[in-house]
């Protein structure tokens, strides 16, 4: 934890500065770390000082302010804040939406210089006109437009310098909370806060290559067609690299833009209902899902008002499950649909989601408790927070294990819902989703392509069948070498529980002390502050040397 120490006093600071603990109402029930927290950025200097700001700056400004000041990962989680209009009000969701695509740009003249450098070429023989003017600057990347020599109108997106060291030392102490979550929480960890952690930090760093995402774009291109619902823009692969990607211009109208597609007499039934079919079509059909739906990325073709179609920009993260959590997912949710929860456990029992002991039943009784009244209701009635608080508890007393790889999906769901909350508040997810799951299932199950699928594996098997004997052998071997490896693991593994109790038990220790001793050398003045100093080295040199 000491190694995190600079981030976390950069993290401590800049909260205080902006006063976040008072957009917190003070009748709010919390829990005691959380008031703790609250409390520790209130002895901050930097909170005592921030007084002249809180006159003016609204709420959602110094939220936002200090976001795009803590980095990338913090403007991730204000982007799925800004699809929550059911979460916070609605001054705050107008800052956050901020975040989709007006954080403070870089200079021109550096993102020319990468460009330039990118390409091996001067951009005069590149592109005919190069707009000094971002287009959008968000918190991974820059684009701007442009115009390739042959006069193809196209956009520039260029990562942000450096971005890379941040989100490597902000994944660090996430890692490091989510393994000191775990060691105290059963039920943080029956959901692998840890891999999902290094599962994410994966996730962002492949959104910095932008030869990945140019690949991804293209991917989901070829997976729509001509089709009415969705339209990808081109991309142009022989001018794209890892940190530039060039691709056709396109222009729509934002999602969020309600007062454009009122004036133009947009039917945002029909709008919602498409977007709906296009997750399902994607979640399923192809099992390649965008997995970064905040309003940024998602346009709207309305040049015919009574059919719109989407635009989707920004394929960077893109989610695909296992083939089995893939099943598991949509046998989960029709059975969800169907109203049968027994069903419903039964699948999850199936996939190893719930320990062998565990009472399904009484399982079963509170699974329908908290879903049934969801199920009754359209979008604009549904309050995911109880039940998804519900969830969590059900999964702690039941020591279900949930996988890491379904957080993209969960996440995706989150924006969806949001954003069909916002444009059609009355649209019944349930009825649409229904028919297009079950003709997806139908698919999947039928016996025809079954067959097919195991014949097309058939010369594989047999040619597997010459080394049968020789697996069994070694089968056999490995099992008596593995009793005598598996005692001696056990011993080690218990002299490492012991070790490693005895320094955590030092290092929150050193903690503390660097802690006190930082607050004394920011806030004491003259002998007491040297002294601060002095506490706070003896602290770093103990835990060094022990």
């Amino acid at each position: 934890m000491l190694k995190h120490l600079p981030r976390l006093l950069t993290i401590w600071r800049i909260c205080a500065s902006y006063r976040l603990d008072t957009l917190i109402p003070a009748d709010t029930p919390l829990p005691m770390p959380a008031r703790l927290l609250l409390l520790a950025l209130r002895v901050h200097p930097a909170w005592w000082s921030a007084t002249p700001m809180m006159g003016t700056y609204s709420d959602g400004e110094r939220l936002r302010l200090a976001i795009e000041e803590l980095g990338v990962l913090f403007i991730k989680l204000g982007q799925l804040l800004s699809t929550r209009a059911d979460l916070l009000p609605p001054a705050v969701i107008a800052e956050l939406s901020k975040l989709q695509d007006t954080v403070p740009p870089f200079a021109v003249d550096t993102l020319k210089d990468i460009v330039s450098r990118e390409l091996n070429a001067p951009l005069t023989e590149v592109f005919s006109r190069f707009d000094d003017e971002p287009l959008a600057a968000a918190s991974i990347a820059q684009v701007h437009t442009a115009a390739l020599i042959d006069g193809r109108e196209v956009i520039v997106k260029v990562v942000r310098p450096n971005l890379e060291a941040q989100i490597n030392e902000d994944f660090g102490l996430l890692k490091t909370a989510a393994q000191w979550l775990e060691s105290r929480s059963a039920a943080i960890a029956a959901f692998h806060l840890y891999h999902i952690v290094c599962d994410y930090e994966q996730v962002l760093l492949g959104e910095i290559d932008l030869l990945q995402e140019a690949a991804n774009t293209t991917r989901m291109k070829n997976n729509f067609p001509n089709s009415p619902l969705i339209y990808v823009p081109e991309v142009h692969h022989q001018l794209c690299t890892t940190n530039v990607m060039i691709a056709e211009r396109i222009y729509g109208v934002p999602i969020s833009d309600r007062a454009t597609f009122n004036e133009r007499g947009i039917d945002l039934k029909v709008l919602a209902e498409k977007g709906l079919t296009i997750f399902f079509t994607q979640v399923f059909n192809h099992n390649f899902f965008h997995a970064d739906m905040h309003p940024g990325n998602i346009f709207v073709d309305i040049s015919d008002p009574q059919n719109p179609r989407y635009i989707a920009l920004d394929c960077a993260i893109m989610g695909e499950l296992s083939d089995s959590d893939h099943l598991t997912v949509a046998r989960l949710l029709m059975s969800v649909m169907q109203h049968d929860f027994n069903q419903l456990i039964q699948v999850a029992s199936q996939a190893g989601w719930i320990p062998p002991a565990a009472d399904t039943q009484a399982l079963t009784r509170e699974i329908r408790r908290l879903i049934t009244p969801m199920l009754q209701k359209s979008i604009d009635e549904l309050d995911f927070a109880p039940i998804l608080v519900g969830i969590l508890d059900v999964a702690r007393r039941y020591h279900l294990e949930i996988p890491p790889q379904l957080v993209l999906l969960l996440k995706t769901l989150v924006h969806v819902e949001g954003l069909g909350r916002d444009l059609y508040p009355a649209l019944d997810i349930w009825s649409l989703g229904k028919p297009l799951l079950g003709q997806w299932l139908s698919s999947r199950l039928n016996p025809v392509d079954t067959f097919k699928k195991l014949g097309q594996q058939v010369p594989t098997m047999m040619l597997g069948l010459a080394e049968l004997p020789n697996l069994i052998y070694d089968s056999l071997r490995g099992l008596r070498q593995n009793n005598a490896w598996q005692e001696k693991q056990w011993r080690e593994l218990q002299t490492l529980h012991y070790e490693t109790a005895q320094h955590r038990r030092q290092d929150w220790l050193a903690f503390l002390v660097v802690l006190i001793g930082a607050l004394g050398v920011t806030s004491l003045d003259g002998l007491l502050s040297l002294l601060s100093a002095g506490v706070v080295g003896l602290a770093v040199l103990w835990r060094v040397l022990v």
